[in-house]
């Protein structure tokens, strides 16, 4: 019996012929699971991982997304003890990734029980995608933690930055109060989502160790996808310093020899589609935190530094204050809610949306970025809607688009109701007329949350 010609076109993540493996072993997360393909709008590196457990590019349920924090921190605890990672909870992980709402909580719950005794580390998180997952780090750790930024602020001296190669907004700046954050002598954790070569890894060890020496690093990330031949440890150990490298999954990752030319194909074809409609005016409701129980003097991120007691007063603070967001928002437990972060400022409304979860409301978490990507609405592909606005809290490198993916798209069905968590210095007139005017068509009710 003669098979039947598939006629079919390739999808557009077959036509990209990015292949990923599992390399890890037995108690890691399968990265297939954790990540799915994209194409970046960037010439330095065209494939993009989108993580399932993040936060940034797809609506997640918050608890999931805490619970990978966590679970990464415990497994920092671990190496910082000089013991073997320990087993993830594997099948329940996968399970939640799957949309199982059952198994997050599980997961999340199994995470906070394991995080563990202090350690005497800083925990240094990579702006913007890894600032919440720093966070979790850290307070598995019961570390101080700063995260880097691309927002210089007025009567805070810049302390160090370095530079991400491959990325879209390159320049990083570390703003510690604080100055003995990176100068003390303790191990420093450096936190990021997906660890492709180690160069931005190497890079900012390379410049803090210029001027503070330390004796040892650990380099935590959702997924390792590192090639075999990485000499990120070597090349540490040069500088006279140790490197570990945890996560919760290893990931081979093949790229066709001509990437870059498939890429700028499916760009054209995808470009060549049908947009969607404008957006209209929105009607916006907004509610500061700070008239809700706010824990002052806990600062709403760690751009400047996060402490063990900050976090301590967060996590004592948060269930009344999401109770009393819910009810002036107007939430409902059965109304299907995002809480959308907005670029860096990703912990706040991480740890907000996880708390509503936990009181039963059905809410999904993501963030704004910088990042420019292909958006197709094609199978098996990780962006299949998104919105493209104006900066909104005057940029120091001026302004530009910003974007937000899988917020839904023309004719997908549409939010009950969206949180867009933001900074006074991004609830700005151009926030009304762009991000939220692009998001009202996509929910019935829309609400802006102010942090202090």
């Amino acid at each position: 019996m003669t098979a039947a010609h598939d006629t079919r076109s390739p999808s557009v993540v077959e036509a990209m012929g990015v292949v990923l493996h599992d390399a890890g072993g037995p108690g890691d997360a399968d990265p297939r699971v954790l990540l799915g393909l994209a194409l970046r709008r960037n010439p330095r590196r065209a494939q993009l991982l989108v993580s399932r457990v993040l936060g940034k590019h797809v609506p997640t349920d918050p608890r999931l997304v805490r619970a990978a924090g966590l679970l990464l921190g415990a497994r920092v605890a671990d190496v910082l003890d000089g013991c073997a990672p320990r087993p993830l909870p594997v099948d329940a992980l996968h399970t939640a990734v799957a949309g199982d709402r059952d198994a997050a909580s599980a997961v999340h719950a199994e995470a906070v029980d394991g995080s563990g005794r202090a350690h005497d580390v800083a925990v240094l998180g990579f702006a913007e995608t890894a600032t919440a997952l720093g966070h979790c780090v850290a307070e598995a750790l019961r570390a101080d933690y700063l995260h880097s930024t691309r927002r210089p602020v007025a009567g805070i001296a810049t302390a160090g930055g370095f530079t991400e190669e491959h990325s879209h907004a390159t320049d990083h700046l570390l703003l510690p109060t604080d100055p003995a954050f990176l100068t003390a002598p303790r191990p420093l954790v450096l936190v990021d989502d997906e660890l492709s070569t180690g160069r931005t890894a190497f890079n900012t060890i390379a410049a803090l160790h210029e001027t503070a020496p330390r004796q040892r690093y650990v380099l935590a990330a959702l997924v390792d996808s590192r090639p075999p031949d990485s000499r990120l440890v070597d090349d540490v150990a040069a500088l006279g310093a140790r490197l570990d490298v945890v996560s919760l999954a290893r990931a081979g990752v093949a790229l066709p020899a001509d990437l870059a030319e498939r890429a700028d194909a499916l760009r054209a074809a995808v470009d060549a589609g049908p947009t969607g409609p404008g957006p209209r005016s929105p009607d916006v409701v907004r509610v500061r935190l700070a008239d809700l129980g706010w824990p002052h003097p806990t600062p709403a991120g760690a751009r400047h530094g996060f402490g063990p007691a900050d976090h301590a007063r967060l996590a004592a603070a948060l269930p009344a204050v999401a109770a009393a967001l819910a009810g002036t928002a107007g939430l409902h437990p059965g109304a299907r809610t995002l809480v959308l972060g907005t670029e860096e400022l990703m912990a706040v409304p991480l740890r907000l949306a996880q708390e509503l979860a936990d009181a039963g409301h059905d809410v999904s978490f993501s963030t704004t970025t910088r990042s420019p990507a292909v958006v197709t609405d094609d199978p098996g592909y990780a962006l299949t809607s998104g919105i493209t606005f104006p900066a909104h809290d005057d940029p120091a490198d001026g302004p530009g688009p910003r974007y937000a993916y899988n917020v839904g798209g023309p004719g997908d069905q549409r939010w009950d109701h969206v949180l867009v968590v933001v900074d006074p210095p991004a609830d700005t007139p151009a926030l009304d007329a762009g991000l939220l005017a692009a998001l009202a068509g996509r929910t019935h009710a829309l609400t802006v949350v102010v942090t202090p």
